[in-house]
């Protein structure tokens, strides 16, 4: 019993490490069916006042990241389990 014991618990410690999640871009990010990156684009929080309405407008929709862009392949390495 001890011996098979020892034996499991060798066997643990060689196993590689999971690979983990960026969480900033967990946050930030998710995945649409199509495959493609969405994500909140920034400055809607603060000094509005002096924004145009035009780019007010233009903050609040989604921006889409594809899979192939420069951006859409750093996301999947930061988020592989997405």
């Amino acid at each position: 019993m001890a011996g098979s014991l020892n034996n499991l618990r060798r066997y643990e410690r060689t196993i590689m490490p999971k690979m983990k999640s960026h969480s900033g871009a967990k946050k930030r990010f998710r995945k649409t069916k199509g495959g493609k990156w969405l994500h909140r684009k920034a400055g809607l929080r603060h000094l509005l006042t002096g924004m145009s309405a035009k780019r007010g407008r233009q903050l609040r929709t989604a921006k889409v990241e594809e899979p192939t862009s420069v951006e859409g392949k750093l996301l999947k390495s930061y988020l592989p389990y997405e």
